[in-house]
Formats: C-alpha cells, structure tokens, sequence
C-alpha cells in the first residue's frame, strides 16, 4: 500500500472503454505518503462539526435522497454536505488528479464496483475496517465488499446494485413448447430449441441473443461451472481462463452462441432489449405509423432497468414513444445455476470511499453511517437502487422486476480484485477472447493466448 497514487494515472487515457467510466488528464502530484488513513472514530452526533464535499457519479441518486442527505448531515454534524455530481465518462480522470491533493479531493466518493480495486490498491481511500461491523458487517453485498478490500482491510462498502436476469417472451417460448428451466443445461437446451422451432418463422431469429463480444453476460456460464477470470496465488494475479472449470463454461457459452443465438460476433451488451419487442408500431392521432421494431429473440439478458425498455409501444401523456409491460407477452426469471439455485451473474452498480487525502475524516464517517442507515437504505429501495445492506431489500418491493433483482443477486459475482483491472477493461482484450470464442475459436488455445496477454495486466505491468 506504499504506492504512489499517480500510479491511477497510467490507466486514464485508456479509461474511455471502460463499461462506466472514461476520459483522459494529468494527475497531480501525489502526497509523499498515499498510506490509507485510519481515523479514529467520533460516535455519530459527537463529530466536530466539518464542511465536506460528496461525489455522486451520474443521475442514479434521486434528488429527494440527495436533499435527505444535505438535511440529515446537517442535523447529525453541524456541517455543510456538498453534493457535486460527476459523469462517468470522465471520472478516473477527475479522481486521479483529485484525489492525492488535499485542497481539491472530495472527502468521499462514489465509485464503479469494477473501478475501486485500482484505486483501493494505490492508496486512494481510507481505511474503514473499524466502521465495517457498525456499518452492516457481513449484511452488506459481499461481492462488492470483496471488490472494495486489500489484505484484509475494507476501503470501499458497497452503495448499490443491480443485477441481471432473463427477460422473454412468454407467448414465443410457448408456441415453441418449451417451459421456463430449472437448471443451467434445461436453459442450454431450452434456447436452442425455441431457435431450431423458430415458431413464428422470422429470418435471423435467437432463441437467446447475446453478443460475441457481451462478456459481461457470458460469464456467467463461467461462474456457474467453478470457473473465473483471475485468481490471486503466491503473490500475484493470475489469469485463469484455461482452468479447466472456465473451459467447461466457455464450451457451453460456444454452443449458445453457435445454435441459440445469431447474435454478431462484434456484438456487446448494448441495447438488447431492441430485439424481443414486437414489429408493432406506434401511431400518431392520425393513425400514421410513427415507429417500428422488429422481434428478432425469444430471450435477453439484461440488467434490471431493462425493463422499462421492454413492452408495448404505446403513447405516454406527453404523446412521446413508451413501452408498456404486458404480463400476457412477455415475462422473467433469473438464470438458474447447475444446481437449480440462481447461477452467480456480473452484478452493476456502485461503492462509495473517503477519500485518504481528505482532512475532514470525521464528517465523511458521519456521512457513511448516514447512507448506511436504515433509513437510508430503505430509501435506496423505494427508488429502485438495490440496497447493500440484505436487511432492506425489501424497499424494492414485490413485483416480479424486484424479485428477479434480489434473486439474481444473492449470488452475484463481480470482476477479480486486481490492482490492473483497469487496464484489463480498457484494453478490450476480453471483448476481443469472447469474439473469437463465439466465432468458433479453438478454445483452449485462445485460453492460453490471452491468459499470458491478461496476466501481466492484472498485476499493473
């Protein structure tokens, strides 16, 4: 944890690929010492009354909770809370040059699950070990808790998630006569044989469609066969895609993608919810067609939100295109495992850290143990962000969105801890290995080609 934080730095110019974050700049010049601060911690409403500063990353955080926020700290420290909100777009750039520089750090951030191990590893965030029982303990999604730790020590808790699950046409997979699975290879073979029935007879149609490229998706076969993408063994990062167990889920992703799925190769996980609503239009008060889309997949996979994309296309109140939901079409559920529990699926979403640099240690601590609250939490919930904390999730509600979420997360996975998993996401080589699988690839030897491509990224080199 001696390293310097500028060591971020080598990751900003290529961070535009990243899923969620991007851009470029030059970092400040790094504290002499980037150890980890540890505070001592003030029982909250005993905190010395200090001004901080808060980053939140995009539109995700409703204002009614920003205002809660401002309110309560103000109420609990006696200081101001400043709420500056960033884009993803360009967030390593700005928490690079930010964050070793005590005048102009935010005192604590919100931060990709994927991003915080390359920040975690530099000494970018504070250690809060001591808040990590107070704050929810082993109640909070350990997955991003895993994500957010180096050597034991906590430097990054989760804020929220999102999960992925199947979204399908119920009427497709019913002409097709095939039932909703139960395990990993009743979907296998489900898939594929809704593509060779092909029921409603439309050129180019995916019993499943997922990209070449979706590796975001495609792990989850992966994960579900005891493989993984990096292991941590004698010191260094190791990237484990010729292990035996991830051959195994590459080999059924293969066969998906060879007789499921009719996908392009170059394909990601962008926008999949265009190809399972109908080719029925929307019309004007003239009953002019306005827009049209066509069905081309029984099945997606997709994050949760994805389902306000999904539907009907109608007309809302301000006359703008809208998808309804309509139960009889379409339905979901969440991508069982070998064993018929949930199989382990890249969760999104997001962590929250003090910044090491910040002089205000104490107002932050107040600020997490005011978004850790159960108060907090459950207004996570209520507006549709899975809370960390297992005891809320409950706020999200009952309907099928929400129970599909809670469900496809209780085994979520994330990307390995790697202090050069920056690198690893920027360097498109995942997207590239998954290509070429999909394509028909030999896929040991392309295990093999990209293990020795990935390993010396993993550890920063």
């Amino acid at each position: 944890m001696k390293k310097k934080l500028a060591a971020v730095a080598m990751f900003a110019a290529s961070a535009m690929a990243l899923s969620a974050c991007g851009g470029s700049g030059e970092p400040a010049a790094p504290p002499t010492d980037t150890t980890p601060a540890t505070g001592e911690s003030t029982p909250a409403g005993e905190a010395t009354a200090q001004d901080i500063t808060f980053w939140l990353i995009g539109g995700d955080t409703p204002q009614p909770l920003r205002d809660y926020l401002i309110s309560e700290y103000k109420e609990v420290n006696g200081g101001a809370l400043t709420i500056e909100e960033q884009t993803w777009g360009d967030i390593i750039s700005k928490l690079t040059t930010s964050m070793p520089d005590a005048a102009n750090t935010p005192d604590v951030t919100e931060i990709g699950n994927t991003q915080s191990p390359t920040f975690t590893n530099v000494g970018a965030f504070a250690d809060i070990s001591d808040m990590y029982q107070e704050l929810g303990g082993d109640k909070l999604l350990q997955s991003f808790v895993e994500v957010g730790a180096v050597e034991g020590k906590n430097f990054t808790l989760p804020y929220y998630f999102g999960s992925r699950y199947m979204f399908y046409r119920k009427d497709v997979w019913q002409e097709a006569g095939v039932e909703v699975p139960k395990t990993l290879d009743e979907f296998n073979a489900a898939v594929k044989t809704i593509t060779e029935k092909n029921p409603r007879n439309i050129s180019d149609f995916s019993g499943f469609f997922l990209g070449g490229q979706d590796w975001r998706n495609g792990i989850s076969w992966v994960f579900a066969n005891g493989g993984d993408l990096a292991k941590f063994e004698n010191g260094a990062w190791v990237s484990t895609l010729s292990d035996p167990n991830t051959i195994k889920g590459l080999e059924q992703l293969q066969d998906i993608q060879k007789n499921a799925s009719m996908a392009p190769s170059t394909a990601r996980d962008t926008s999949p919810w265009l190809y399972i609503n109908d080719s029925d239009a929307a019309k004007d008060a003239e009953g002019n067609v306005e827009a049209e889309t066509s069905l081309a997949a029984a099945t997606i996979m997709a994050p949760n939100w994805a389902h306000w994309s999904i539907g009907d296309l109608v007309k809302n109140d301000a006359g703008e295109d809208a998808r309804e939901w309509n139960a009889d079409k379409f339905g979901t559920f969440v991508l069982p495992g070998n064993d018929g529990n949930p199989a382990p699926v890249f969760a999104g979403g997001s962590n929250l850290g003090i910044s090491a640099a910040s002089q205000n240690q104490e107002g932050a601590r107040d600020l997490l143990r005011i978004i850790f609250s159960a108060e907090y939490q459950t207004m996570l919930g209520e507006n549709g962000l899975g809370p960390a904390n297992s005891d809320y999730v409950t706020a999200l509600g009952d309907d099928e969105f929400a129970q599909a979420q809670i469900a496809s997360s209780s085994n979520s996975k994330l990307t390995p801890a790697a202090p050069g998993w920056a690198a690893v996401e920027a360097s498109m080589a995942l997207e590239e290995f998954f290509a070429k699988v999909a394509d028909g690839g030999d896929i040991a030897a392309l295990a093999a080609e990209y293990d020795a491509k990935l390993t010396p990224m993993l550890n920063g080199s």
